[in-house]
């Protein structure tokens, strides 16, 4: 499921740099995440880096984008096709 950032937000500004696959970009007064670039950090951290920085908890996960590791990591792969992912990644729905 992508995040979005809810109308909390104070326009801050560090959930931008965080994010793996600059999905997060300056909208009118908020921040705004689009969700074909989002991959919730699959394939390169533990948590969400936007909602691990968040001063306010604004950044949630979207109901409206729900998806799978594996399709998170699909994309991943697709936005950077340069990278090596693989079993040494963390993952967050494995147990």
């Amino acid at each position: 499921m992508a995040t979005y950032i809810t109308d909390e937000c104070i326009d801050c500004g560090a959930c931008e740099p965080e994010c793996p696959n600059e999905a997060i970009s300056k909208g009118d007064g908020i921040y705004i995440i689009d969700p074909k670039l989002c991959t919730e950090c699959v394939g390169f951290h533990e948590e969400e880096q936007c909602q691990y920085v968040c001063p306010v908890a604004c950044c949630l996960p979207d109901p409206k984008n729900v998806e799978t590791e594996a399709e998170l990591l699909a994309r991943a792969k697709e936005i950077h096709p340069q990278a090596k992912f693989g079993e040494h990644f963390p993952s967050r729905f494995r147990k």
